[in-house]
């Protein structure tokens, strides 16, 4: 929950010549959109810029490719800008996952090979710490950090893990399957006191937080800007600072090898990098048209509302509270706690995904954690009122007949 329960509708947001903020988008009508943090959604004013950009390649690949690592360089000014860092420290990779990806290609075995990692990691980039962590002979050390968990206690929790043996700390700035916020300044402040490398997943940051690394002690940052930032898929950033940084290379070599960080990034052969040059209209679209800290107010209204009405309709159909204590809650994402029975497990959260734009037309996330399922909650400024309600009043009573059958179905014989 927010520090604050938004129980009135916000006013939607329009376009400037007074039309609604979702017709800025080509997202489909018939469909319910609840779920902008999992895939993000590109305006078109965006996605028409890419396809320029796609014709301009196709009509002249002698000339594009070879141009293209200084037209990338020049994007990655503007995207720093953004992010409030400098341009020398930013890399674009496809994804955040990537990002992680060419850090643990990077880093070597210094002492016991062992990785710090939360149970609230995301399962990718996790899933690559386990990797490098048999890579070198260590192991994986997953530190437990309580949903209501305050700063304190997820920094206890997490810096109990660090020891001797450890050669690299990854925890993510906003959790997705929780959306909750880790304490990565402080964890930071005290694995860099340690002399060991952080790594912070910072996926859901850009757009989402003002200024996501102003306060991060950190080595390597990764953050996409295809969700809330709303750019082509796939952009991300990797930022990296300290001597560190040197030892990052693209995950396929390619003739700008031999160029220093973060330049040997921007020449990948023949990839298709018009998502890269057209992040900035994505970005500026938003901060033209309402501005970010103006969207980033009614984004987070927006899933405080939903939280409110999904969560009373839950309360009244199952006689419990369906509210959530996240201890450190982020900007625009919320948690709705499931009736027992609905997506106990990663699994099963995403069968209900699934089933839900199947038969009910709605995009939503459904996660698990600890066995609870949850309805995650991430609006964007094309949501409006009417979205949550209609979950409430049409998908509400369905997941309470799915979860009265699952359990049904569980007790028999």
């Amino acid at each position: 929950m927010s520090e604050t329960e938004v129980t009135t509708a916000p006013r939607p947001l329009l376009l400037t010549d007074g039309r609604p903020a979702a017709r800025a988008w080509s997202l489909d009508p018939a469909l319910k959109h609840l779920n902008h943090g999992s895939f993000g959604a590109v305006p078109l004013v965006a996605q028409e810029r890419q396809e320029l950009l796609r014709v301009e390649m196709e009509r002249s690949p002698v000339v594009w490719f070879p141009a293209l690592p200084q037209r990338i360089a020049a994007t990655r000014v503007q995207l720093a800008a953004f992010l409030h860092v400098t341009a020398d420290g930013l890399a674009l990779v496809p994804n955040a996952s990537a990002g992680a990806s060419v850090v643990y290609a990077a880093l070597s075995r210094r002492r016991g090979g062992e990785i710090v990692v939360t149970d609230h990691g995301y399962g990718a980039v996790t899933m690559g710490a386990e990797r490098l962590a048999r890579r070198w002979g260590g192991r994986v050390r997953t530190a437990r950090v309580p949903l209501d968990a305050d700063e304190d206690q997820a920094y206890e929790a997490v810096v109990a893990e660090i020891g001797q043996a450890t050669d690299l700390v990854v925890v993510d700035q906003i959790t997705s399957a929780t959306a909750r916020r880790m304490p990565v300044e402080r964890i930071g402040a005290e694995a860099r006191r340690r002399g060991i490398p952080v790594l912070v997943d910072g996926a859901h940051a850009p757009g989402l937080l003002a200024a996501p690394l102003a306060d991060a002690t950190y080595d390597f940052w990764v953050g996409n800007l295809h969700k809330w930032g709303c750019a082509p898929r796939g952009t991300a950033a990797l930022v990296a600072r300290g001597p560190l940084r040197d030892r990052l290379h693209p995950l396929i070599d390619s003739w700008g090898a031999a160029d220093p960080y973060p330049d040997r990034f921007d020449q990948q052969g023949t990839i298709d990098a018009t998502a890269y040059l057209a992040a900035p209209t994505a970005l500026d679209f938003v901060d033209r048209t309402w501005g970010w800290p103006t969207a980033r107010r009614y984004m987070n209204d927006m899933a405080d509302y939903g939280a409110h009405v999904i969560g009373t309709a839950f309360a009244e159909l199952t006689g419990t509270d369906c509210r959530v204590d996240v201890g450190l809650p982020v900007p625009g994402m919320r948690l709705v706690r499931l009736p027992e029975g609905l997506a106990p497990s990663r699994v099963e959260a995403d069968a209900l995904r699934d089933r839900v734009a199947r038969e009910l037309g709605v995009e939503a996330a459904f996660t698990s954690f600890g066995g609870t399922g949850y309805l995650r909650l991430s609006a964007h400024v094309y949501n409006t009122s009417a979205d949550y309600e209609y979950f409430a009043e049409e998908c509400v009573p369905a997941l309470g007949e799915w979860a009265r059958t699952a359990h049904e179905q569980h007790r028999a014989p």
